[in-house]
């Protein structure tokens, strides 16, 4: 990231911004690494965590979501997502120090025309930018810790 960003901003765009949108790890699984958000600093710009996109599960995963599965026309499956997760990476990257969390909101997932299954309901989303915004209040997350490993003597 911090090479993607010099390269925008050598490009003369100083509004860069750098997104964990999760790791391909294994078949159909995005997965967050919360040092990520941590190592993504080093490239000068605020750090936005993708909550929901983070979720996906590309070319689904049958059984797993607790949400729901979208079966396409001719057989196939749409990509899935862990919507129940939501909250759980969100506080994460808001307890780490994140500058920002982008998510895909929607007043009727279920009939969402794109990523219905990674859509946070718009009638809870309220209750959890409160609750965000607590932790942000009281995180210290942004602040690096000047790490002493000299030998403790009292």
């Amino acid at each position: 990231m911090v090479n993607s960003a010099k390269k925008i901003k050598l490009a003369g765009n100083r509004c860069v911004m750098v997104c964990e949108r999760g790791i391909m790890f294994g078949y159909n699984d995005l997965i967050v690494d919360p040092r990520n958000l941590e190592w993504m600093r080093a490239a000068n710009c605020p750090v936005v965590a993708d909550v929901t996109h983070s979720l996906q599960q590309p070319a689904g995963r049958k059984g797993l979501n607790k949400c729901f599965l979208v079966w396409l026309d001719g057989g196939g499956v749409a990509s899935e997502g862990l919507c129940e997760l939501i909250p759980c990476i969100a506080r994460t990257a808001v307890a780490v120090g994140v500058d920002g969390i982008f998510m895909e909101v929607h007043d009727d997932p279920l009939n969402a025309p794109v990523d219905g299954p990674t859509q946070w309901p718009l009638r809870n989303l309220e209750e959890l930018l409160e609750e965000l915004m607590v932790i942000a209040r009281v995180n210290k997350g942004k602040q690096r810790f000047n790490i002493d490993l000299t030998p403790f003597r009292d």
